[in-house]
């Protein structure tokens, strides 16, 4: 099979997984794989994994490793991931992470893991303090990125509001998750000689400039 370039970003909830991973798919022209985006994906046009992982869902269950991981391997099968993907939200466990490597293992497996460093005051800030909109989804934030005028959107004048995920009691549940099943992935991947960690407290641009310099150095030895 072809070599794909597989990057899996790691991070605290917060840590800006998702704003780089989107930034490096514009740069790097590979997709990002988001699980939140392939489960949504797979509830609103009900597929089969999608129907499953409902079953499990309106029982109050948490969706059981198997079926998120058929879910990915059923996305890493699509066009726009024949050259490879950046992983952002998997894997999330040791299980995902072995069944990951299997995965990948016909394609040269696991290119590089980066985790980005910020601290959990710093997560719960970022966090806590966004702002989005109730008509159009744009985000702000009550300390960096402010509207023009307190409470509503700039760009459709749509009120703003926190979502439950973003509250206090949630995002400190999601950090004590976050420590329970997914760190020990660092250990996991810093094993493997695959890790290589950064500072994610700088601006964005800068963070996304180390990235580019770590995966380029990686793809040029790939």
């Amino acid at each position: 099979m072809n070599r794909r370039t597989f990057f899996v970003l790691l991070g605290v909830p917060g840590a800006g997984k998702g704003t780089q991973a989107k930034l490096l798919e514009e740069r790097l022209g590979l997709p990002q794989v988001s699980t939140g985006d392939i489960f949504r994906y797979n509830l609103k046009n009900e597929t089969a994994l999608g129907i499953l992982a409902k079953s499990y869902m309106d029982k109050g269950e948490l969706v059981p490793d198997e079926v998120t991981i058929r879910m990915v391997e059923d996305r890493l099968t699509q066009s726009d991931v024949a050259k490879g993907a950046i992983l952002d939200g998997f894997p999330r466990n040791l299980a995902q992470a072995d069944a990951f490597d299997k995965i990948a293992a016909p394609y040269g497996g696991v290119s590089l893991v980066p985790l980005i460093h910020i601290s959990d005051e710093e997560a719960m800030t970022r966090i806590t303090g966004r702002r989005v909109c109730r008509s159009c989804g744009a985000v702000y934030h009550i300390d960096f990125n402010q509207p023009q005028r307190a409470g509503v959107c700039d760009l459709d004048g749509g009120e703003l509001y926190q979502r439950d995920d973003d509250k206090p009691e949630t995002v400190r549940n999601r950090l004590y998750v976050y420590y329970k099943q997914t760190s020990p992935l660092i250990g996991y991947y810093y094993a493997k000689g695959l890790l290589a960690e950064l500072d994610g407290t700088r601006p964005i641009d800068q963070v996304q400039a180390d990235l580019l310099d770590l995966l380029g150095a990686e793809e040029a030895v790939a």
